[in-house]
């Protein structure tokens, strides 16, 4: 993948980023178990940049093979390390989880893609309020990033979402239409689409967003560790680290949950991917189909971007980024290979995108 189209890719789900010089690295203590040379290699030259306790947790997916390695660096020196149950932020691929859900409500007709926001509640909207489910799912509602009543100016940078309540959210949909462009012109990445997606979906149900993943997703795939809810989790959870590689706190997302909530592990993400691979399941091929093109190597589906390869594959892809971590999960549907990867190097840290890189580049290997 060229880089120019890697750059944009990884700017695609951060908010900006802090300049920071990481300390080389002195040495390599160990084999990556499961890891191939080449893809040892990979994963090594791209956790060079990153500060002291980075970890790397990585799926390698072969069909119905999953092969977990992973690498944390202690004072200055990468070591293999066993944390294919320790616990991440996912952030934005979140946002897969969420148009599955959205998936799996029109597989059972609960609702259509084209149904508008009034099927799940009852508001005033502006006429320009025309978008669709879909939209919101393939972020072409005309919505902005975030809601202009969400200042990131104002509120704990360390945790911007935490405050953002249900009437907040209400009232920017009642009242505030300045900054919003009519739907289905163009892609445009939307933290506030997404959430407001899984809010609607949570309305219809009369219920919740995490009960909706537990009810329809984390128990038919046998996620057993994957949950909005810090308090319920049964492993450990790996410290975010911020771009100087201090520890900083993790993200509440509150009624924007379904944008970027989901805490999990690449032992449970892998059991996700495989799943891809089951021609039978129509929520998930329903989710993977294509709603719109963004550009000539990329287009989107609900949720899931779909990427073009230099060597003529395509790929399901999706990352996510918050203060303390990043991620990034490729699958090859045709050839039925995956790769996951959880880390705790913040979205704010200049190499960040290594992450992506390394992904691709690991998905490269796999035939």
């Amino acid at each position: 993948m060229k880089r120019s189209l890697l750059s944009l890719l990884g700017i695609l789900f951060t908010l900006g980023v802090f300049s920071q010089t990481s300390k080389p690295v002195k040495g390599f203590s160990g084999a990556l178990e499961s890891a191939t040379p080449e893809q040892s290699q990979l994963i090594v030259d791209n956790m060079l940049p990153f500060p002291d306790k980075t970890q790397l947790a990585i799926a390698l997916i072969q069909s119905d093979s999953v092969l977990f390695t992973g690498i944390e660096q202690l004072n200055d020196t990468l070591h293999p390390t066993d944390n294919s149950l320790s616990i991440f932020e996912i952030g934005s691929i979140s946002k897969v989880f969420t148009a599955t859900l959205l998936a799996n409500l029109v597989i059972n007709e609960t609702l259509g893609l084209d149904d508008r926001i009034n099927c799940c509640i009852d508001i005033p909207l502006h006429p320009r309020d025309t978008f669709t489910l879909q939209q919101l799912a393939n972020h072409t509602s005309g919505l902005p990033r975030l809601p202009v009543n969400l200042n990131l100016g104002a509120v704990d940078f360390r945790n911007p979402y935490r405050n953002y309540s249900e009437d907040d959210l209400l009232y920017y949909l009642t009242h505030d239409t300045t900054s919003r462009e009519w739907p289905g012109k163009k892609y445009e990445y939307s933290n506030l689409g997404t959430g407001l997606l899984a809010y609607l979906l949570a309305q219809k149900e009369g219920s919740d967003y995490e009960t909706m993943l537990r009810n329809y997703i984390f128990k038919k795939y046998v996620m057993n560790y994957s949950t909005t809810i810090r308090e319920e989790l049964t492993a450990d959870l790996v410290p975010g680290l911020d771009a100087g590689g201090q520890v900083t706190p993790n993200w509440d997302f509150n009624i924007l949950a379904g944008a970027g909530g989901i805490l999990s592990n690449v032992s449970d993400l892998s059991k996700f991917a495989q799943a891809q691979f089951d021609p039978a399941n129509t929520e998930l091929a329903l989710a993977r189909q294509t709603t719109f093109e963004v550009n000539a190597r990329m287009n989107i589906g609900l949720g899931w971007h779909i990427l073009k390869s230099e060597d003529g594959r395509t790929w399901h892809w999706h990352n996510g980024g918050t203060l303390g971590y990043t991620s990034s999960m490729a699958v090859d549907i045709e050839n039925k290979t995956a790769v996951v990867i959880l880390s705790n190097v913040s979205a704010f840290h200049p190499k960040r995108q290594r992450i992506d890189e390394l992904c691709f580049g690991l998905l490269k290997t796999l035939k």
